[in-house]
């Protein structure tokens, strides 16, 4: 039999699991069982959804604050049903998106110091979702677009700046599992329970190509590989076991290449590095997680090694690779969250190098916390690839991006994702089907907020008759004469 041996650089790749005192102990992470990350990081911050007593939460620490995490530390509190996902804006690091079960996302900006007290008014509410909403996905190039998908088979796109779903996408017929941006954030990959998988131009919500993805009724998730016009899935076949497939973008009828894994029943988040070109698959519920390096020609995938724990992970987050350590040659670090343990570990992927040199051949020049496109631009319909930034002394635990939101020094007017909306605007006819959309979406924001003051002004009326009722017994004849007796 022939064969080569092929030589890489990541060979010899292991995970380093940071020391106890290094990780964010106390924590009480979510137990919903939404197939989430339930985490989100930054070079500054770390967001992790948490359990709370009603409505719904997450917790902001600053990545400086290891240790014990104090059970009474802020948290933001502005949702009223479970938050369900967590989303950093990859151009400011203090922005950060939420989405829950109350149909809503919000925006929060969280000051550079942390939270010194709960948050609960949010720098922008936006309703346009009827059910709740599941998943939201940040453009990769273009400045303060957010994606979002919910329960009721839809994608709304959101300019932030104005608060608008500007574009609404309804080619799903069942639960959508997951979305993924291509490099420069011109199409959109989903995966959906109907097992469809579907490329989207997410400016007119039209299918460029759509095929059949995994077999099995479980969740499956996706994302493009690069630039390669490559797409990868996780998922199980028909007989439950575990798989990933590679498909080519421009034929989505048959997979270039598979592999099964095993028959553990926890859905698969997959992971890739464009600039090593190295996939990493963590399964919920395992203790381990797998990593492959992808190339152009068969066979597609070369199996590398694997990390191995006996903690089995609640979900995961990782850190852009402008807050990685480059002297210690990591190239990519997990925040693994243990549910049990209340735990979140950094745990980081290591290139086993004996110089602390700058590793010029593992970092490239890499996507930077500048956008390339402001939202209008890219609305109009141009796109650009990602504005990139050398990691060469670049390194350190507080390092802070440029700003580029410019955050209201008060809460903005928000109107069912609207804000600033002329009244006229209600009187006039819609045109097109986005138009009647945002008008429907519209009045049922005003509505929704009609009810909830009149909850308030229940609530109010209901404490001033109790203060009457008290104040009519202190004041009455009979307990006047009561008191003065007892004082005689």
């Amino acid at each position: 039999m022939s064969w080569k041996l092929r030589s890489s650089k990541f060979r010899h790749v292991y995970g380093s699991p940071a020391r106890r005192e290094r990780c964010y102990e106390g924590l009480r992470i979510s137990r919903s069982a939404h197939e989430g990350e339930f985490c989100a990081v930054n070079p500054k911050f770390l967001a992790v959804v948490t359990d709370a007593a009603c409505g719904g939460c997450f917790t902001v620490i600053r990545l400086d604050e290891t240790g014990k995490i104090d059970p009474m530390m802020p948290k933001v509190i502005g949702h009223q049903g479970a938050v369900l996902d967590v989303k950093w804006n990859p151009f400011n690091d203090n922005v950060i998106a939420s989405c829950s079960e109350d149909t809503s996302v919000r925006i929060w900006y969280i000051p550079d110091d942390g939270l010194e007290d709960n948050l609960s008014e949010p720098l922008m509410s936006l309703y346009g979702h009827h059910r709740r909403v599941t998943n939201i996905l940040w453009h990769p190039t273009a400045e303060n677009i957010l994606l979002s998908s919910a329960y009721d088979h839809k994608i709304l796109v959101w300019n932030v700046n104005t608060g608008q779903a500007v574009t609404i996408i309804t080619c799903h017929t069942d639960t959508i599992y997951s979305m993924a941006f291509n490099t420069d954030g011109s199409l959109l990959a989903t995966t959906c329970k109907d097992r469809r998988l579907r490329v989207i131009d997410p400016r007119t919500g039209s299918v460029t190509r759509e095929g059949q993805c995994h077999t099995g009724l479980k969740a499956s998730k996706v994302l493009f590989l690069g630039t390669s016009k490559r797409l990868l899935t996780t998922g199980f076949n028909k007989l439950s076991k575990r798989e990933f497939r590679i498909w080519e973008m421009d034929d989505l009828s048959r997979p270039l290449a598979h592999a099964d894994l095993d028959t553990a029943s926890g859905t698969m988040f997959p992971f890739y590095d464009s600039d090593t070109h190295m996939l990493f698959i963590a399964g919920k519920g395992d203790g381990n997680i797998r990593y492959y390096e992808i190339v152009t020609e068969k066979p597609y995938f070369y199996d590398l090694a694997e990390y191995k724990s006996s903690f089995p992970q609640r979900g995961l987050g990782f850190m852009p690779k402008r807050g990685l350590n480059t002297k210690r040659c990591e190239i990519f670090r997990f925040y693994k969250l243990h549910s049990a343990r209340g735990l979140c570990e950094p745990v980081s992927m290591i290139v086993p190098r004996r110089s602390e040199q700058f590793q010029e051949d593992i970092y490239p020049d890499t996507p930077g916390c500048r956008p390339s496109l402001s939202a209008e631009e890219w609305l109009s319909g141009y796109n650009r690839p990602p504005v990139l930034m050398s990691l060469r002394g670049h390194y350190s635990p507080s390092y802070t991006p440029k700003l580029h939101l410019n955050v209201p020094t008060t809460k903005p007017t928000i109107t069912n994702g609207h804000d600033g909306m002329d009244p006229a605007d209600n009187l006039r006819s819609p045109k097109t089907e986005n138009e009647l959309r945002s008008m429907v979406f519209r009045q049922e924001g005003e509505i929704r907020n009609l009810r909830e003051e009149l909850k308030s002004r229940d609530v109010r009326i209901r404490q001033l008759e109790l203060e009457l009722q008290n104040y009519k017994k202190r004041e009455s004849p009979d307990n006047r004469d009561r008191e003065e007796s007892m004082e005689i």
